[in-house]
C-alpha cells in the first residue's frame, strides 16, 4: 500500500504566503471593481428583509426591489447632502477664520518669541518651511484620486444593489451546487450566520451613530456652539469611519467654535467633551452594540482595520470589521481552519495548556 504524500511544512508554508500575497495584490489591482460588489452584497443582505416584506404583501418582486433601491439611494443622497451643507458653512466663514486664525498665530508667535528668545524671522521661516513639507507629504494628487474613487463606488452602488438583489435565486443556488450534499447543511448555516453579522453588526453602526448624534448634539447646544444639532449628526456619521473620521468629528465643531466664540476656551472645551465622547463610545458603546455583535477581539480588529485601509484605503476601514466576521464565520466550519476562527474570536481562556510559559 502506498504511503499518501506529505508536503513538507516549508513548501506548505511558502504555498499559503504565495497564496496570501497574490490575494491581496489581486484585491489591490482589482479595488475600483471589487469594493462596489462588496458595498453592494452588503447593503443588498441588510435590505433583504424588506424586499421580502413588499413581496409578501404581493407586490411584484421587481417593482420591490426598485423601491428598496429607491429608499437606499435617497438616504446615501440626505448624507451627501448634510456633508455638503456642512462645506458650504465651513466655506462662508472661511475669511473669518483666516482672518481670526492670523490674529491668534501672530500672538503666539510674538509670546514664544518673548518667551524663549528667538526672533520672529526665524519662526516664521520654521512656519513656512514645515507647510511646505507638509504639503508636499499630503499628496493631494492622490487623496484626490481616492476621492473620485469613493464617489465611482457610489454611483455604481445602485446598480449592483438592485441586480444582486434581483438574482439573489440565482446565487445562492449557484453557491448549493459549488459543494456536494453532505454539505449543504453546513453551507447553509454559514450563509444563515453571515447574514445575521452582517445585518446585526450595521444596525450596531446606527445605534451607535444615534447615540453619538445625540451625546454630541447636546454637548455642543449646552456650550452654545453654533449650528451644534447639524455637527453633533454629522460627527455621528463621520465616526463610523475608524481614526480618521474620529479626528474630523473631533476638528469641524472645533473650528465652528474657534470663529463663532470671542474666547479659545470653548474650542478647548469642545475638545476635551469630544474626547470624553470618544472614551465612552471605544469602552462602552462599540464593544456592548457594534463588536460584540460581529465577535472580534480587539486586536484583531485594529490590524485588519488597518490592512483594509492599506489595500483598499477609507472603503477598507469601513469594510475589514464585517468582511472579517463573515472570514471568521467560515473557519469556523472548515476543520483545518478553525484554530484561525478561535484566533479572531473575543473568547479568552482562563488557563492555557501552555500556562507555564511566563
Amino acid at each position: 500500500m502506498e504511503t499518501p504524500f506529505k508536503i513538507p511544512f516549508y513548501a506548505k508554508a511558502a504555498l499559503i504566503a504565495i497564496g496570501l500575497f497574490s490575494f491581496v495584490y489581486t484585491m489591490y489591482l482589482g479595488r475600483e471593481i471589487i469594493i462596489p460588489i462588496v458595498f453592494g452584497t452588503i447593503m443588498a443582505i441588510l435590505l433583504n428583509p424588506l424586499v421580502n416584506y413588499l413581496t409578501g404583501k404581493r407586490i411584484n418582486r421587481i417593482i420591490s426591489i426598485s423601491i428598496v433601491v429607491l429608499l437606499a439611494v435617497l438616504m446615501v443622497f440626505g448624507v451627501l447632502y448634510m456633508v455638503s451643507s456642512q462645506i458650504t458653512m465651513f466655506s462662508e466663514t472661511f475669511p473669518q477664520l483666516k482672518t481670526k486664525f492670523n490674529t491668534s498665530s501672530n500672538e503666539f508667535i510674538h509670546w514664544v518669541s518673548h518667551k524663549f528668545n528667538i526672533s520672529v524671522s526665524k519662526i516664521n521661516t520654521w512656519t513656512k518651511e514645515t507647510q511646505s513639507e507638509a504639503m508636499n507629504h499630503l499628496e493631494l494628487g492622490e487623496r484626490l484620486t481616492e476621492a473620485g474613487s469613493i464617489l465611482f463606488t457610489l454611483m455604481l452602488l445602485p446598480a449592483y444593489l438592485f441586480m444582486i438583489l434581483y438574482y439573489k435565486p440565482l446565487l445562492l443556488d449557484f453557491i448549493r451546487k459549488l459543494f456536494a450534499t453532505e454539505h449543504h447543511l453546513a453551507v447553509v448555516e454559514v450563509l444563515m450566520k453571515t447574514k445575521r453579522i452582517i445585518q446585526s453588526y450595521l444596525v450596531g453602526l446606527f445605534f451607535e451613530m444615534l447615540i453619538i448624534a445625540t451625546l454630541s448634539s447636546v454637548a455642543l447646544l449646552l456650550l452654545g456652539i453654533e449650528y451644534a444639532i447639524i455637527l453633533g449628526i454629522t460627527g455621528a456619521i463621520l465616526n463610523i469611519i475608524p481614526y480618521i473620521g474620529g479626528i474630523i468629528a473631533i476638528a469641524l465643531p472645533m473650528i465652528i467654535a474657534f470663529v463663532t466664540k470671542d474666547s479659545s476656551t470653548y474650542a478647548i472645551l469642545v475638545f476635551f467633551i469630544y474626547l470624553l465622547i470618544q472614551f465612552i463610545d471605544n469602552h462602552f458603546i462599540i464593544p456592548k452594540i457594534v463588536a460584540s455583535r460581529v465577535k472580534l477581539n480587539a486586536l484583531v480588529s485594529v490590524v485588519v482595520i488597518l490592512i483594509g485601509s492599506a489595500i483598499w484605503g477609507i472603503p477598507g476601514m469601513f469594510l475589514s470589521i464585517p468582511v472579517t466576521g463573515i472570514l471568521k464565520v467560515i473557519f469556523d466550519h472548515i476543520e483545518p481552519l478553525k484554530p484561525w476562527g478561535f484566533l479572531l474570536g473575543n473568547i479568552v481562556p482562563s488557563a492555557s495548556k501552555f500556562s507555564f510559559i511566563k
